[in-house]
This record gives structure tokens, sequence and C-alpha cells, in this order.
């Protein structure tokens, strides 16, 4: 896929999949448009980059479908300078759209071979001073790094962690899935002060976040872990 046809495809994503599906914020809209999302998918898959869906990555992980990804970071509000903690990395597609939207961001990945390999993406696209990847249990957050203005998880939790929502800043944002799997739905947290509002903001599928505060780990050749390879894809 060559620039030309990367930046046309790109393009039509935003006002098809993006704008055409109720996406609002102009500076998100701008920032998935210049974000080039085949360099953040397997080689195998160069040709799928754009599609409206989303795509299974090494470790049995996903990137998350590019509707949902500005869902998700519509509901943040980022802005300039923000302080971002993004909980599973994946690719490494999200925390190179909250970058380029001014965000600074920690991004916590369990799997050590996917951090790596985001790191080295972000790192080639200018972004590794405005993102740090570490390995960890993101479920638990990054107390020693809190407050955040924003907390985004890219994977689904049983229940909304208590240990995220404690490491919000006051008029901080948590954009969470919650539920079972097979079916969840996105959830906004917004701290004011001691009170934290909730907001159902529609169904969603992502695999399950794994740590203390999500699910435990499948036992290998559970059906729970053949069925993750399906999680991820939004029925938006």
């Amino acid at each position: 896929m060559d620039s030309e046809q990367a930046g046309r495809l790109r393009a039509e994503m935003v006002e098809r999949q993006l704008r055409g599906r109720g996406i609002a914020d102009e500076r998100v809209l701008a920032v998935m448009a210049q974000v080039p999302r085949e360099r953040f998918v397997p080689a195998g898959s160069l040709g799928q980059a754009y599609l409206d869906g989303a795509l299974p990555i090494a470790s049995g992980q996903t990137i998350s479908q590019p509707y949902m990804v500005a869902h998700m970071t519509e509901l943040l509000e980022v802005r300039p300078g923000m302080r971002v903690l993004e909980v599973g990395t994946g690719s490494g597609y999200s925390a190179a759209v909250l970058a380029g939207l001014g965000a600074g961001v920690i991004s916590v990945e369990r799997h050590p071979e996917l951090a790596e390999a985001a790191r080295s993406r972000l790192a080639g696209l200018g972004l590794g001073a405005a993102v740090r990847v570490v390995v960890g249990d993101g479920s638990l957050g990054r107390p020693a790094d809190a407050p955040f203005d924003g907390i985004v998880v890219t994977a689904a939790a049983p229940r909304i962690p208590a240990a995220l929502v404690a490491q919000l800043a006051d008029g901080g944002r948590l954009v969470v899935p919650v539920g079972m799997k097979g079916r969840q739905e996105l959830m906004l947290v917004v701290r004011h002060g001691d009170r934290f509002e909730q907001s159902e903001c529609g169904p969603c599928i992502f695999v399950p976040l794994i740590g203390e505060g999500g699910f435990a780990e499948p036992a290998a050749g559970s059906r729970y872990g053949r069925l993750r390879r399906w999680f991820g894809r939004s029925h938006l």
C-alpha cells in the first residue's frame, strides 16, 4: 500500500465510518485522517487496515475498529496537555491518536512482545516522547503516576475497575467497556470532586481485560480462551 492509496483510504474511512456515523469532534476526525493505521496492522492485513472492523494482532489481541477508537477518544474530550492513561496498548494505534491530539500518554500492556512492538512503531512516527509504554497489570492503573485527566481501557472489564476510578483527577473522564463475554456496554465515568457520574455510551465487544481488576487468565484450551479471538468488534 503506497502513501497515496493509504491517504485516500483514510479520508474515506473518516467520512464514511466516522463522520457518517456521528463522530463530530473535528480534532478527532483530523487526527484520524493523519495517523497511518496501516503501520499498526500485521503485514498480512495491510489490505484490510481501513475496513470497518477490528483486526487480529499478535498475542490473541485486536486493533479496534476505527469507529470505536474515534468514539472512545471523543468521549475522553482530549485536549493538549492532558495526562491520559491507556490500559491495553495493543498495536499502539489508539495511543498514537491520543498523542496526535496533544495528550501525554502512559500506556500499559500486559504482553511484553506487544509493548516492545508498539514502542518501535510509535518511535518510528516520532511519538516516542509523547507515549510511554510500560508492561504491567493495567487493571490496577498506575498509582505512582496518578491522577489522570483521562483514562481509556481498550479491553472489557466485568465491572468498572475501582482502582482506575480512584486515579481520576477532578473533572477527569474514564472510558471503559463493561460486561461479560459476547457483549458489553461502553461506560463513561466523570469525576466531580467526590461524586462520580456514570453514563452508558453504547454496546460493544472487546477482548477481556485480564488482571486483578478484570478477568482471571482463562485456562489454556478453554472455550472462553478460544472465543477471545472474536472479541473486539463493535456492533454499532
